[in-house]
């Protein structure tokens, strides 16, 4: 497949990789934290025409570690808006694919338990390794993290209300009791000309340094979802 993001300055060297991490993933063993872009694209500012998302992802010293971005046609995104379909490929720093995300397509609606979203995270060679499912909740943003067989592993709980002004949206991640608190994917505020005229948003993710490489590129996917869930039709 095509390369979507060329290399950039102050990329980092992927490290040996680890025994049972998946291949182009062995950079989340050593980290707690990554930092997602979206970048600007002047079609939505200027026109409000809807265009495929792309992120740079970094580190906390502001190097890239990954570049995703969205294959979707014009049709779906101009119809679907937020709740569309998508298909996210991320790459790392020489061009190579290390996941894809798949969300399908499917209704919003908080009130019917069968228009929940979900989001698959496969590995290159189309390996499931786990996968983001929203949870039916009358007024609360709640996810299950699950690993590859489908078994829950962590939560994600967001707040009543996503939309805050001059101030960072926090998603907990906490532990399936939903009692001790793990990480978080946090929404950050990204100043009032941005926020109010693109849709390009800053997230920040945090999670243990010891957790499951695989667990972690799932919470790193679940960003995405919850930015396209909650964030990409609020300008």
């Amino acid at each position: 497949m095509p390369a979507y993001g060329p290399p950039q300055i102050g990329m980092t060297p992927n490290p040996q990789r680890p025994t049972d991490c998946p291949p182009g993933l062995e950079y989340l063993t050593q980290i707690d934290q990554l930092l997602v872009n979206q970048k600007v694209e002047l079609a939505e500012a200027i026109l409000g025409w809807e265009t495929n998302n792309k992120y740079m992802v970094k580190n906390t010293m502001g190097q890239q570690v990954f570049f995703a971005a969205e294959e979707n046609d014009c049709c779906n995104r101009q119809c679907c808006g937020p709740m569309r379909s998508f298909v996210l490929h991320v790459q790392d720093n020489h061009g190579l694919e290390v996941l894809t995300l798949r969300r399908p397509l499917k209704c919003s609606a908080c009130c019917f338990p069968c228009c929940l979203q979900e989001l698959e995270v496969l590995a290159p060679l189309g390996i499931p390794i786990g996968y983001v499912i929203q949870d039916w909740h009358p007024y609360r943003p709640k996810f299950t993290i699950q690993n590859e067989k489908r078994e829950a592993v962590l939560k994600i709980v967001g707040p009543i209300c996503a939309c805050k002004c001059c101030s960072d949206v926090n998603f907990e991640v906490v532990s399936l009791d939903e009692l001790t608190a793990v990480g978080s994917i946090s929404k950050q505020w990204s100043g009032l000309m941005r926020e109010a005229f693109t849709d390009a948003d800053n997230f920040g993710i945090k999670f243990p340094l010891d957790l499951d490489v695989k667990i972690k590129a799932v919470l790193f996917g679940a960003c995405f979802l919850i930015d396209f869930m909650f964030f990409e039709h609020s300008k």
